[in-house]
Order: C-alpha cells, then structure tokens, then sequence
C-alpha cells in the first residue's frame, strides 16, 4: 500500500496567484498549468500505485485558494481515494478552532495545514495557537511546511529552531508533520525527530533520488519510523517522487513504513 501525505487539486484562483509563477516555470509551464481534476489525480495515483491520497485545502491572507468546501467535494467525488487536510484563516483563529470541530466531525478529515510563508508568520505566533488547541482537542495531526520556499517568499518562518521548536514544546500532546524536508536546516529537522516523538516529517516536493544525503541516511536508519512519503502532487507527480525508491537502500521494513505504516499511525487511517 502507498499513501500519499501532500497534495492538492488546484483551482484556478490558486494557479493565478503570483507567487504560483516560478513554480510554473521549474516545470515548463510558463504559459500557464495544465487544468487539474480528481481525474486527472486519480490517474496520476493510479500510475504510482498510491492507494490514498490526502488532499489539502489552502488559505491565506490574500482569501481562499482552495476552500474546505471545495476540498470536501473533491474527497466525496472519490471517498475511497482521498482524505482531507482543512485550512483556516489565521486572520480569525477563534472561528478557525470551531472550524476544526465541525470539520472533523465529518469524518472525513485527518489533519489541519497552515503554511508559514503564506502568512509572513512563523508557527510560534499567537494567532496559530488556538489552532493547535483545537487539533489536540480533536486529535487532528498539524501539517506544516519546513524549510525553504520554491516560492519567491521568506524562507525564515520555516526554519525549524526555534519557531517549531516552541511549538512543540508548548504542546506536547500536538502531532506535527512538517512537509518538504526542511532543507537546508536538515540538522535541525532531525535533531527535533530525536527531542519530540510527536514530531514527524514528509518527503513532499522532492523526488526521492533528489532527496539530501543526510536525510536520505536518516530515513534508512534513525528516522524509520518518524518519515512518510509525500509528493505535493501537482507539483511533482507521485510517479517520479518513487523513481528513485530503490537507490535508497530501505529495509523490507522500513520501506513499507516510509510508504504507508507511519502515515496509518500518525492520521489514524
């Protein structure tokens, strides 16, 4: 089985954002991205052998990108196929708490993302707070991006010491996935693997045999079971994401957890 921990079906209000366009570029799209539906997702699961993916919904201080309503009718177009992972608007964190509860009673949700470079805020500011009183109430995993921005955002608010550090200090029973690695601060990302078992990592945005060394080596030994795999589909479809699999030498053991059993666990599937 092979669950994947990040993607998203676009709408057309998230592929005409600005900050959308060296993303575009990188992938030869400069006229534009080609349209993206639950079918063309599903096609794209089918050619990796992804059994389930979880989608994302996306919010920022510019308004909504992909809204939890629009999320909930991509899941129920294929229930069997997909997950749910609610945004909020941070700008309202009382009313995104509450969003929270009611979402998760659907059943058809796993987790909360909120990405630091969206909002100019690191993961430590007050406004996220609530949220993450929220997510522990319901037992909903926060999803997070680690690391640099493809973006041309700041990159500091990803930086996991001491941003996410405080966080998981202050909220110990809160499971996080930080998304993307966490380059170039990998040092950090694994030094907070060993400090905090609630702390979890995704390999999305990076096609494995791309991945850095050092973490490539923490995945196969020490990070076995804190690291699941993640492809941030459209972005990088899922099928490249697990070209290089084999050049990472994992264990029998390791490899299923990598591809789905720590992603089970960690949203409770």
């Amino acid at each position: 089985m092979i669950i994947d921990a990040w993607g998203q079906i676009p709408t057309e209000r998230m592929l005409a954002s600005p900050w959308f366009e060296p993303l575009l570029r990188w992938q030869g799209q400069e006229d534009g991205a080609s349209p993206i539906s639950v079918a063309t997702t599903l096609d794209a699961m089918d050619a990796a052998g992804v059994d389930l993916m979880l989608l994302s919904a996306w919010s920022g201080p510019q308004g909504w990108l992909i809204s939890n309503d629009e999320l909930d009718a991509q899941i129920l177009a294929a229930p069997d196929r997909f997950r749910g992972v609610l945004s909020i608007d941070l700008n309202r964190p009382a009313d995104a708490a509450a969003e929270i509860r009611k979402r998760f009673d659907t059943g058809r949700y796993v987790g909360v993302r909120v990405l630091p470079w969206v909002w100019d805020l690191p993961p430590n500011h007050a406004l996220f707070y609530p949220v993450y009183a929220a997510c522990v109430e319901v037992g909903a995993a926060f999803c997070t991006q680690i690391g640099h921005t493809g973006p041309l955002r700041r990159s500091e608010v990803g930086r996991p010491i001491p941003y996410l550090e405080d966080v998981l200090l202050h909220f110990p029973d809160l499971t996080v996935v930080g998304g993307h690695v966490g380059f170039p601060w990998v040092s950090e990302v694994i030094s907070l693997t060993v400090k905090f078992p609630n702390f979890h990592i995704d390999t999305s945005a990076y096609a494995l045999h791309r991945l850095p060394p050092d973490f490539a080596f923490f995945l196969a030994t020490l990070g076995a079971k804190r690291v699941m795999f993640g492809s941030n589909w459209p972005m990088i479809a899922p099928e490249k994401c697990l070209k290089g699999l084999d050049g990472l030498n994992l264990n029998e053991e390791t490899r299923a957890a990598y591809l789905s059993g720590n992603a089970t666990r960690v949203f409770k599937l």
